[in-house]
């Protein structure tokens, strides 16, 4: 999942550009493949953090009741995750953020079961680096998506799921189902940006043509990005995301 950097012509070995890199931060790992766990512990030690392994979901449980880690990364795919009982996790004080490693295919099931702020995933195969990204991103704390009142709000946007309802500010949002879908999407995952295969497959289930994604965007952005600051944006090549660009804070 990693390769040496690469050799300039002279024989030196050059610089990646720099990784992000923890602060002696508590990390439970948790794998079942003795491979990924070695994976992840080598690395995130070399990283900064300091790592404890659980092989199964029951162990990680277990460790989670007895310490405080700062964070946990944990591989979605183990066999026993399904049937732990919500009354077996730790006290609600003490739940550390979640980074998930999950199958792409997997998403679909797994999204609509991660906390807003607390909870992030990253897809296998990974890359190193992204999965740093995300562990520092979760350790700064919720900065993302929020729950106000049980509806989901980012700065003056707020969707309530209850009544399947969004407003800006004061304003009503006259949206479709697949507007609220996107929008939904997007606001969960704010500053993350998604591909338009991920947008494609949570908004209908499965993956449409780019047209069809760009028009359902800009149809939303009409309606969301009325107001300043410009909450829904276009990273070139890669997808869109929602939240506040640098300097329009």
């Amino acid at each position: 999942m990693s390769a040496m950097p690469p050799s300039s012509p002279d024989g030196t070995v050059s610089e990646r550009p720099a990784l992000a890199r923890g602060a002696g931060q508590h990390v439970l790992v948790v794998a079942g493949e003795p491979d990924l766990a070695e994976l992840l512990s080598t690395t995130l030690e070399l990283a900064g953090y300091r790592i404890s392994l659980a092989g199964t979901g029951a162990e990680a449980l277990a460790r989670a009741m007895e310490h405080r880690f700062d964070l946990v990364v944990l591989d979605a795919a183990l066999p026993d995750l399904a049937g732990l009982g919500r009354e077996r996790r730790p006290p609600a004080a003490h739940r550390p953020p979640v980074l998930f490693l999950t199958a792409y295919d997997s998403l679909d099931r797994l999204l609509p079961e991660l906390g807003l702020g607390e909870k992030d995933y990253v897809t296998k195969p990974f890359r190193v680096a992204e999965v740093l990204a995300r562990m520092r991103v979760l350790l700064r704390g919720p900065h993302r998506g929020q729950r106000r009142d049980g509806a989901l709000a980012y700065r003056d946007l707020v969707l309530d799921d209850a009544r399947c309802q969004a407003r800006r500010g004061t304003r009503a949002l006259d949206l479709t189902p697949a507007e609220y879908r996107l929008l939904r999407h997007l606001l969960v995952n704010a500053h993350r940006v998604l591909s338009k295969e991920q947008i494609g497959r949570y908004v209908w289930g499965d993956f449409r043509g780019g047209n069809a994604i760009e028009q359902l965007v800009s149809r939303l952005r009409r309606k969301v990005d009325r107001e300043a600051p410009v909450l829904i944006h276009t990273r070139r090549g890669f997808g869109y995301w929602l939240g506040v660009a640098d300097g329009e804070e």
